[in-house]
């Protein structure tokens, strides 16, 4: 892609993902509402936006790598909103995990002015995002689809499709961090009875995970459990909540009851409530630990 893109959003997965881009050659402006955290790209050879508004060019490409929501409109709709400045032909592609109806919001905002709309929501922590080791899930029209595929392969090591139903992706991106979070709480239950019962929780993990369950998830993760190791934190605490909450939001919409879910949501909320919020959302283990008298006093 030799035109230049818009990237907004530089953090702790925005930054090496746009690092990414940059080092396959493609020109990028970059925005974060916190200037300096720009400073690193800007010296691999990023522009800087003045503001988010100036990371979009007529019928240009923007991706945003928000936090939730909220900010992900804040950015895309009014008078100044990259929706309107992307105007015709322009394609915003973003990958945060956001709810799948903010999703067909945003289609819809920029269908109004002749532009699309890709959702790319991504599955990975941040040393998979500099590795370029990100699984790229995607949703929205074909031909946006296709012209942005070079900027997805820079940053990922695969993409799913799901459609062109604008939301469709972000439900896929809800299901599996769903499953992760079920995950967590499984392991720390078991680990904690392992525990009471006298043997070594790093043993019980180790061998779990080479065997029954020999995945990412349950040997990264199950490694920080087992160890109760939960800062440096890839994903923070209160962002996994979010991504709960939007499942059951989700859930909610379609009638479909999801209980596993709510009773992580609880265990998130417990975390929150004890001051866990720097840490990693894996430390929703500390839960289990706490109720069975395991916890810090």
């Amino acid at each position: 892609m030799s035109d230049e893109i818009g990237f907004i959003g530089l953090g702790s997965m925005g930054l090496p993902m746009a690092a990414n881009l940059l080092a396959a050659g493609i020109k990028t402006r970059v925005w974060n509402r916190t200037a300096g955290k720009a400073d690193p790209l800007l010296a691999k050879g990023a522009n800087r936006a003045a503001s988010f508004s100036e990371t979009a060019t007529p019928g240009g490409v923007v991706i945003t790598m928000l936090a939730d929501d909220g900010a992900v409109e804040a950015v895309t709709i009014g008078d100044e909103g990259i929706a309107a400045r992307l105007g015709r032909d322009g394609i915003h592609v973003s990958m945060s995990t956001i709810a799948p109806a903010t999703a067909r919001r945003l289609a819809a905002c920029h269908a109004e002015r002749g532009g699309f709309y890709v959702a790319a929501p991504v599955f990975g922590r941040p040393d998979n995002a500099e590795r370029r080791q990100l699984v790229v899930c995607t949703s929205g029209p074909s031909a946006a689809k296709q012209r942005i595929r070079p900027l997805l392969d820079a940053m990922g090591r695969a993409v799913f499709d799901y459609g062109e139903e604008p939301g469709a992706a972000n439900v896929a991106k809800l299901c599996g961090n769903f499953l992760i979070a079920s995950a967590l709480e499984a392991m720390a239950e078991a680990f904690t009875m392992a525990e009471k019962s006298g043997l070594a929780r790093e043993q019980v993990a180790e061998m779990f995970g080479k065997t029954l369950f020999a995945c990412p998830v349950y040997q990264r993760y199950g490694e920080m459990i087992a160890r109760k190791q939960h800062t440096p934190a890839g994903f923070k605490l209160p962002l996994g909540l979010k991504d709960v909450e939007l499942v059951l939001k989700t859930a909610g919409e379609v009638r479909a009851p999801m209980p596993l879910a709510a009773l992580v949501r609880e265990r998130l909320i417990g975390g929150l409530a004890r001051g866990r919020d720097e840490m990693d959302w894996s430390a929703l283990a500390l839960g289990a630990l706490d109720d069975a008298g395991l916890g810090e006093r």
